[in-house]
């Protein structure tokens, strides 16, 4: 599903919102999620998971092409690890 798709999702399914609002509180909700990551904060949703960032040191890498050694500086790396609804709710319907 693409973001077009979930707003048009959430559009459906609530009548007496404009498409444009909903597109605009989605925006806003992804909006605030990057901003918290952006801080380092973490966002947690209950139900669903929760979403951090995580360091990786800067690393000598290797190029796949040319076999030569690379440096790779250190960067952040956005992470979500799912929530204990969500894992169960996955595995519930694989049976199904």
């Amino acid at each position: 599903m693409i973001k077009s798709e979930l707003v048009q999702r959430i559009a459906d399914r609530n009548p007496h919102l404009y498409l444009r609002d909903v597109e605009n509180i989605v925006n806003a909700i992804l909006t605030e999620i990057t901003n918290a990551l952006s801080r380092g904060d973490r966002v947690e949703l209950r139900g669903f998971g929760a979403f951090s960032v995580k360091r990786r040191d800067a690393r000598v890498g290797r190029n796949p092409r040319t076999g030569a050694h690379v440096s790779v500086e250190e960067k952040s790396v956005p992470f979500f690890k799912t929530g204990k609804e969500m894992r169960e709710r996955l595995n519930d319907d694989r049976g199904t």
